[in-house]
């Protein structure tokens, strides 16, 4: 039977529960008087189910979340027809205000938002069962929270919208990315203390208490709080259900998704309704059916790899090998390499750009990369090493020579076991969204990044509509 998960299709407030669709027969929100909507908690759980829709890597969302924390760096170069002018804009980093791809990603963002504080707004003069109303008000503390987040990596500082607004008094200045910052580990920290652990199986998707912990401590680690980072994630591993799995495949397998090492997972699946991942037709080789080959990895990427190491084989695809279901041969990309990561075979879907491969925005393995460079950034180095061991033993225990592969790291020194950590990082979260967003706050895109300008290329231009719809906002520098 088909996992059950939680799925929302733009405004409609279609729920998809597990092997059957569900059409809950509701008028869209935007359609409606909010007030005369919110009555019941039927109508709680529908506002609260429209608010996790902009998450979705789906081409009505035309979330290009990946192309900013990709395409940028040196990992990957822009492939496909050209037909995409602000992919090609990313690549090269002469994208501009009117680059459409971040005026969807502010747009769509700040959709989330706004249905988040819809529904904490109302909620609380509904009548019904207090542990479910709470729950309901962590989901959009969550929510709220995890696209306020997304925004200020793209974008830096970003309004901070934590209340419903009359149209006129949207124009507001944006806040420093910090207090941002600050408000998402208070939201969360409220949050985890109403979301339970976990949910039944119908209900697979959404966000726990052990999510909101997580994306507190990510938030920490932004604001250079090392303390708070450690905090929240000891609060993490006290809930005693987060472990790493033993197959590193397996987290971006269809059958063994929502496993012991996905702390907070956005759902998709290939129900042709739009819940459908399109990185499997964008990323695919334009050698398969229906492949876009958006994103090639480079040469550069794949020499990082320590002899050895299997995830080489996990996240790369490389001459002869089996690619869903056909070979590969270093002419499907300019540079010989694919990506593997969020693709599926063409037995597994009915429509290429409708894949269920989840994406897993925090994985354990990454709360451990956490943990190990909040003790070494507090100069623990003992404690560092011990986290980041966990992750390389996973992929040592699953090389060919597992005596000889991923050595324990020795290393000594404080820049030392910086470097490891961050090596590691690349490695293991290979094309999970992560790598330029890790080397603006590390301060090393400039080294790393070829054409990057330092105090321009660490933030993406605020888009041009909004500016021209909001006279308070003001554009990052160097655009």
């Amino acid at each position: 039977m088909r996992r059950k998960a939680i799925y929302i299709i733009a405004w409609s407030l279609l729920l998809v529960a597990g092997s059957c669709t569900k059409v809950l027969d509701k008028p869209p929100i935007g359609r409606l008087d909010a007030t005369s909507y919110f009555k019941t908690a039927s109508d709680a759980i529908q506002g609260i189910n429209a608010a996790y829709q902009p998450l979705l890597f789906n081409s009505s969302n035309n979330n290009y979340y990946w192309a900013f924390a990709i395409l940028p760096t040196s990992i990957a170069v822009v492939g496909g027809d050209g037909s995409r002018p602000g992919l090609v804009e990313m690549d090269f980093l002469n994208y501009t205000p009117r680059t459409q791809e971040f005026n969807d990603f502010w747009k769509i963002n700040y959709i989330g938002i706004t249905q988040c504080n819809l529904v904490l707004d109302r909620v609380e003069t509904i009548e019904m069962d207090a542990t479910l109303k709470n729950r309901i008000k962590g989901e959009a503390l969550f929510l709220r929270s995890y696209y306020h987040f997304v925004l200020t990596q793209v974008f830096g500082d970003v309004p901070l919208l934590t209340e419903i607004k009359d149209p006129d008094a949207l124009r507001v200045p944006r806040d420093d990315k910090k207090l941002i910052w600050d408000q998402i580990t208070k939201d969360c920290a409220q949050a985890a203390q109403w979301l339970p652990v976990s949910y039944p199986a119908s209900e697979t998707g959404r966000c726990t208490k052990g999510a909101a912990l997580g994306l507190a401590a990510k938030a920490s680690l932004y604001l250079e709080d090392w303390n708070g980072v450690l905090d929240y994630i000891q609060q993490l591993e006290a809930l005693g259900i987060y472990s790493l799995v033993p197959d590193y495949e397996d987290n971006f397998r269809k059958g063994t998704q929502n496993n012991s090492e996905s702390v907070w997972e956005i759902q998709h699946d290939n129900l042709e309704l739009g819940v459908g991942n399109f990185l499997n037709q964008w990323w695919a080789s334009k050698k398969v059916s229906d492949g876009y080959g958006f994103c090639e990895v480079t040469q550069e990427y794949v020499d990082e790899f320590e002899p050895g190491d299997p995830r080489l084989k996990f996240t790369v695809a490389m001459s002869r090998d089996d690619y869903f279901g056909v070979t590969y041969f270093p002419s499907f990309s300019s540079t010989g390499y694919s990506p593997r990561k969020y693709l599926q075979s063409a037995e597994e879907v009915t429509q290429k750009a409708d894949g269920d491969i989840n994406y897993t925005a925090i994985r354990y393995a990454e709360v451990l990369l956490w943990k190990a460079e909040a003790h070494a950034q507090l100069n623990q180095i003992p404690e560092a090493l011990a986290a980041l061991e966990q992750v390389r033993a996973r992929a040592r225990a699953q090389a060919a020579d597992p005596e000889t592969a991923l050595p324990p790291v020795t290393a000594g020194s404080q820049a030392e076991v910086m470097q490891a950590i961050r090596h590691e990082r690349l490695v293991e979260l290979g094309f999970e969204m992560h790598h330029f967003f890790d080397l603006v706050r590390w301060g090393l895109a400039s080294q790393e990044i070829p054409d990057f300008v330092a105090g321009k290329n660490e933030y993406f231009p605020i888009p041009q509509t909004e500016l021209d719809l909001n006279p308070m906002l003001t554009q990052n520098p160097g655009y």
